[in-house]
Order: C-alpha cells, then structure tokens, then sequence
C-alpha cells in the first residue's frame, strides 16, 4: 500500500516583456478615434496656416488691424521657412498643451471609467511599470504630434509661401540647412514643454476617474499661469510658472541665437516633468482602481 504524498505546487507570476507592453500601449493609443483627428489637426494646421498667410499678403491693405495682419504676413511671405516657428509657437498657447492633456487623461482618467484600470492593476505588470508605459506613451504621441507639424509647416512653406531660407528676426539671412537644425531644435524644445503639461494632467488624472475634470483642471491652470506671466509686478513669481519659457522659444528665431532664457526654460520644465511624475507614481503605488 502506498500512501499519497502531497506535492505543493509553486504559482509563479510571470511578468510581461517590457517591449511588449510599450507596443501594446502604442497600438492602443494610436488606433484611438481621438488619437487620429488629432493628429490629422495638427497637419491640417500648418496648412491652414500657410494659405491664410498667402491670401493675407495678396490682399489689399484695409484698416489699421488688417494693415498688422498684412504687415506680419508680408514677413513670412517669401520666408516660408519661419512658417514652423510661427505655427509651432502660435500652437504652443492651447492647441499642443490640449493634446498632451488629452492624452495623460486618457491614460489612467479614461482608463478607470470605461474600468480597464482595475484589471491593468490586477494583471502582472508593477504600478511603476504600468505608470511608466502610460508615460511612454504620451511621450511619443507628443513626439509625432509635433513633429508631423513641423514636417508639414515645413513643406507647406516651402510650397506654399516660397523661399528656401530663414529671414531671422534680427534681420540676417540663415540658409536652408541652418534653417533646417532651427527647426528641428524648436520642434525638441516644444516637445518638452508639452511634456512638462502632460506630466502635470498625468498626476492629476490619477485623482480623478474623470478625463474632462484632467483637461478642465490642467488647462485651466496653464491659462492662469500666462495670465500671470503678462504681469510685470508679479516678476517675483514668473520663475515657477511653467509657461513663462515659452516665449523665449522664439529665440530660435535670432542671430545669434541667445541660449539663457532657453535653458532656463528646459529646466523650469524638468522640475514640472519630476514633480508630475512623482505625484502620479505616490499614486497609483495605493490606488485600488
């Protein structure tokens, strides 16, 4: 006769490849409705931009608030190149900070009220890791976002508005190459200052099930936040004010091309980025869903 014996099993908890998720993540935000219209936004604008700036300069001169759109018009006109820089920080005001807000809302705001949220934390995937793609993933839809706006203004310029050269707001000339490393860093520095925003709607949508108060909440403060920086007597306050750097992005625009402001505003941003992703991840490490 011989007697059972019983043998304990060991349940081991696998984890999924870091790669993997990172793609998954991508696939999913990609393939988003929202995702594409604003992708297709931010290609549609430049071109927008180009041709309402072409009709502009062709157009007669009326009264004084005209005469200014002309004015800025016949700047442009010929230069397509400065095409990019106007749009990018004529989109830096609302429309760039919109889609990184929208996306950090989507991320966890959306994920818990369609209830998705609550099997991610179940699956085998740590907080952190799962904080960390959310975070990825904003960061390269931002990525493309701006960088398919700076593409196109770049080639609506060109095509639209003539010139293949950069007329500097210091009155020289930059030639095409030049012209294209200007861009190509206005397009980076862009970049993080819209992370720096959806750091910010990130650590808010992980208080709120959501999205709209995310997108309420953090654009609200960023209008604040300029309305602040227009103010001389508030100096005293602009250096932790995120939005006060972006003005000196024009910058890439002179020659020489002055650097202070700039790296102040890169690190003003880093700070927003860290302190963003610190509330988010204290969190989500004792959220239950």
């Amino acid at each position: 006769m011989t007697a059972d014996v019983a043998i304990p099993l060991r349940v081991t908890r696998t984890r999924a490849p870091i790669l993997r998720l990172l793609r998954a993540e991508l696939r999913f935000m990609i393939r988003r409705p929202r995702t594409m219209a604003a992708l297709g936004l931010a290609a549609a604008v430049p071109i927008i931009a180009a041709i309402g700036i072409s009709v502009a300069s062709a157009a007669p001169q009326g009264p004084p608030g005209q005469q200014a759109i002309a004015g800025l018009s016949a700047i442009v006109a010929d230069n397509g190149l400065l095409l990019p820089v106007f749009v990018l920080l004529l989109c830096m005001t609302m429309l760039l900070p919109l889609m990184g807000t929208m996306w950090s809302a989507d991320a966890i705001s959306g994920e818990a009220a369609a209830g998705g949220l609550r099997n991610l934390l179940l699956a085998p995937v740590g907080r952190v890791r799962l904080l960390a793609v959310k975070a990825f993933g904003i960061a390269v839809l931002t990525f493309i976002a701006v960088t398919i706006m700076a593409v196109v203004a770049v080639i609506a310029g060109m095509a639209i508005l003539g010139g293949d050269h950069m007329l500097t707001v210091s009155g020289s000339t930059l030639p095409f190459g030049q012209s294209i490393g200007r861009i190509a860093l206005l397009t980076v520095l862009v970049v993080i200052q819209v992370w720096g925003v959806a750091a910010v709607a990130l650590a808010v949508s992980t208080f709120t099930d959501h999205p709209l108060v995310v997108i309420s909440v953090t654009l609200g403060g960023v209008i604040i936040f300029s309305v602040l920086t227009a103010i001389s007597t508030l100096a005293w306050l602009h250096p932790v004010l995120i939005t006060t750097g972006w003005p000196a992005l024009a910058d890439v625009a002179r020659d020489p091309m002055p650097t202070d402001a700039i790296t102040d505003g890169i690190l003003r941003t880093g700070c927003y980025i860290l302190i963003g992703y610190s509330v988010a991840l204290g969190r989500m490490v004792v959220r239950d869903g």
